[in-house]
This record gives structure tokens, C-alpha cells and sequence, in this order.
């Protein structure tokens, strides 16, 4: 099983959009048909899904949510499904997918982080599809810093395309906007400079493999079963090794170092040349800082560990294609990463 790339969207192309997880509040819907609103002046045409409710932790019940993505995924129709944000139990939906189903069906893009990693990454590793970690449709609206690009980008891009993206220094620290005052705004306030930090030791970093990875407290609960078996994809797909990157979604920091832990144990970085890590918004503690906690976790692992990659849930994203051939380079005077999509 090869990776496979979805054919790259046309103007008059269709867009699915539904919540695997977590649906839009009523109060926030103006942000919801904001967004929407851009992806159609792209020249796309989007289709709403009703599994979009708000009132709740999810969307609707398990078997409508797998329902809707499975209807969306194979429909020759629809060229990428973008769902709103992430949430907190996509992993319901993992028994109910048909995987031979959507390994026989014609690629297409699925694009999201957070909680939508429990679909993606899965969907990468036991179907070869290639599957866009990135800004989901509620950001879609912001404009895009200096050296990163959109997913929008991304699923327009042809099959053999390749692209670098560097971090633009500068980042978030002030949580997220509200998007019910404030539903058509479009610039981040990045109000704190950083860059990326290597973890593991000093001196420059280049690594190639493909990419493979998501979001700590999604992943952290499939790593060891059959839905997330990354020494066979790289067996497979990549012998030369693997760049595994992980993000978290705010837990608290002994969580995030447990989690690690967990994961590494079960064999999830065994065949890293490199790891990044997004920056982190893991809530930390005196005796544990953010970085210490990574390290703890993965240090002897004795590969480089880049830390503060923007793909993570602290603006500004860097989108990261699972399954694209990747090569990262960290100096004093640059950071960047390199996709191809091949």
C-alpha cells in the first residue's frame, strides 16, 4: 500500500463539511457561515452536513456522526471534508468506520487537528491516504503569517508538489478570540516572539522521513492497537525512517509526560529520525515545565526533539500533510520544514 494523494481541487469542486466530534453553537454559527463564505469565494461549493449541532459535547450520536463522514469520504462528488474544530470523543466513531470501504474509495483530503487526529491519522495508516493536520474551518478566515500556508493551499496542490514553510517567529499567548463578538475577525494577535528550540542538545538538526503524527491526548488512546501501527507504515512506506510530530490540547502537564510515556513505550517513536513537538499549551507546574516534561518522556529516545513547532493549538498552524516525504532543518539561522507530496 502505497500513499495516495487526493487529485488537487478545482474551482466548482465540492467541500463536505460536517463534525466528527464536536458541532457549532448557535452563537457561534455567524463565525461558522463566515468561514464558509471564504472556502466559496475560493471557488468551491460547500455542502453542510446536519451533523453540526452545538448543544453538546458531540455533533449527534455515534452512528450518524460515521454515517455522515463515511457518506462524505467516499462520494466521488466531494473532494476534501473539513469539519468546524476538534472536540473530545471522536474515538467513538473509530469501530464504526468502514476502513476497506475507504481504502478502496478515490482519496480524499480530510483536514483538521485536535481531536479529528483520531480520524486522521488512522485513515493515513490503514488506508495510504494522505490526510492534511492543519487550521480547520473556524480559522480558515485569519490571514496566513509570512511562511506558512492554508490548507486551502494544500488540497490545490498537485501530487509531486513540493513546499517549505518556515516558522514567521512570532505567537500567541492570549488564548482564543470570541468568535461570538468578534465572528468576521481575520488577524491573529501573535503578541509574543519565539522560534523553534531543539530539546535533545545543541548544535544544527536535518532529518528526513515521512510525516507521521497528531495530537498527544487523541493519539495517546490508540497507540498500541491496530488503528495505529506506525513501524508498519514505516516498514512499508518509509524504511528509511519516520518524522513524528505531537501536539497537545492543553491537558496538564504530568498528563501530556504520562502520555508520552504511554506512547513511547508502545512503540510509537520507534522509527522516528526526528521529532517535533508543537508549542505547547499544557497547563505546567512548578517542578514540571513543558519542555522537561517532553524530555522526560522521550529523551532516550536519542533522536533530535524540536520543540515549539507551530502545529499545535496555540496560533499561528503550520500544516503538516500525514503521509508527505518531510525534511526538517533547525539552525541559529533557520527553521523550516519541507514537504513533498510523493
Amino acid at each position: 500500500m502505497s500513499v495516495r494523494y487526493p487529485r488537487p481541487l478545482r474551482p466548482g469542486d465540492r467541500i463536505g463539511v460536517t463534525a466528527p466530534s464536536s458541532g457549532v453553537p448557535k452563537e457561534m454559527c455567524e463565525r461558522l457561515e463566515f468561514a464558509v463564505r471564504d472556502v466559496r469565494a475560493r471557488g468551491y461549493e460547500v455542502v453542510v452536513g446536519a451533523c453540526m449541532d452545538g448543544t453538546g459535547h458531540v455533533s449527534a450520536s455515534a452512528a450518524e456522526r460515521a454515517s455522515e463522514l463515511m457518506s462524505m469520504l467516499t462520494d466521488d462528488t466531494i473532494r476534501a471534508v473539513v469539519p468546524p474544530w476538534g472536540g473530545e470523543t471522536a474515538i467513538d466513531l473509530i469501530p464504526l468506520l468502514d476502513w476497506s470501504r475507504l481504502r478502496e474509495a478515490e482519496p480524499t483530503w480530510l483536514v483538521g487537528f485536535s481531536d479529528i487526529s483520531t480520524l486522521m491519522t488512522p485513515l493515513t495508516l490503514l488506508t495510504g491516504t494522505a490526510t492534511i493536520h492543519g487550521n480547520n474551518l473556524m480559522d480558515t478566515p485569519y490571514r496566513v503569517p509570512e511562511g506558512l500556508l492554508s490548507w486551502l493551499d494544500l488540497v490545490a496542490a498537485p501530487a509531486g508538489h513540493r513546499f517549505t514553510q518556515r516558522s514567521p517567529g512570532r505567537h500567541r499567548t492570549t488564548g482564543f478570540d470570541d468568535f461570538v463578538a468578534h465572528p468576521e475577525i481575520r488577524d491573529y494577535t501573535l503578541d509574543a516572539a519565539g522560534t523553534w528550540t531543539r530539546l535533545d542538545g545543541a548544535g544544527d538538526v536535518e532529518a528526513e522521513g515521512r510525516l507521521i503524527g497528531g495530537c498527544i491526548e487523541a493519539l495517546c488512546n490508540l497507540t498500541g492497537s491496530g488503528y495505529l501501527d506506525l513501524a508498519a507504515f514505516a516498514r512499508d512506506e518509509s524504511p528509511e525512517g519516520l518524522l513524528v510530530y505531537v501536539e497537545d490540547a492543553g491537558s496538564d502537564i504530568f498528563t501530556i509526560c504520562r502520555n508520552l510515556h504511554g506512547m513511547r513505550l508502545a512503540g510509537f517513536f520507534d522509527r522516528a529520525n526526528a521529532i517535533l513537538v508543537g508549542r505547547m499549551s499544557a497547563r505546567g507546574h512548578s517542578s514540571l515545565g513543558r519542555h522537561e516534561a517532553v524530555l522526560d518522556a522521550l529523551g532516550s529516545l536519542n533522536v533530535p526533539i524540536i520543540a515549539d513547532v507551530e502545529c499545535g493549538h496555540i496560533p499561528p498552524y503550520m500544516p503538516i500533510v500525514n503521509g508527505a516525504r518531510g525534511r526538517i532543518v533547525h539552525s541559529a539561522s533557520r527553521s523550516e520544514l519541507t514537504q513533498t507530496l510523493n
